[in-house]
């Protein structure tokens, strides 16, 4: 059974394991980089973990299958725009992958994202992650026309998508201005 839950501020173990794994998996798929990670020392991870477990504009959160944690998203209102919330670190472990765990955790983003009054979702995935994409556009994500690199330096480009919230009144003009990336 696939639970999905907010990490508490004491598992940044787990966070830490989590994210590790994802990025060894998927070099590919995110903004930051395995080595850049493995040099944060344990009292970074845990003052990450920290702060956003106990935070209104933070929600990390972590999948479970059969009380086993495979897989990690986070969902952050940034900068001054409360009416969007972006979805980062977004990962399953491969094992689970096809289970429904990815959608129980963009289901889980989602649904925080409702609960503190963003308008909108955005997140970026991988141009060519052709999995990853159907997965959002399953969820009723739109790709809004928007490419950026993946990280500096990189050649990967990551291509914005957008999912309008029932309270979303503005108009389709808006939705391509808006960009996201991955963490």
């Amino acid at each position: 059974m696939t639970t999905v839950r907010r990490l508490a501020a004491d598992e940044w173990r787990v966070y830490r394991t989590l994210r590790l794994a994802a990025l060894e998996e998927s070099p590919d798929a995110f903004g930051s980089t395995i080595a850049h990670e493995r040099e944060r020392a344990d009292a970074d991870w845990a003052s990450r973990l920290v702060r956003a477990a106990s935070s209104a504009r933070e929600s990390p959160l972590v999948a479970e299958v059969d009380n086993e944690p495979c897989g990690l998203t986070w969902v952050v209102l940034e900068g001054d725009h409360d009416e969007v919330a972006h979805v980062f670190q977004m990962w399953v472990a491969p094992e689970k992958r096809g289970r429904g765990v990815g959608r129980a955790l963009l289901d889980a983003a989602i649904a925080w994202a409702r609960s503190v009054g963003a308008r909108a979702i955005v997140l970026g995935v991988t141009v060519g992650n052709g999995e990853a994409a159907r997965l959002y556009e399953a969820a009723g994500f739109v790709a809004t026309g928007s490419e950026k690199p993946l990280r500096p330096g990189s050649e990967l480009r990551s291509r914005a998508m957008r999912l309008a919230l029932e309270s979303d009144i503005r108009g389709p003009a808006a939705h391509r201005e808006d960009s996201s990336s991955s963490h």
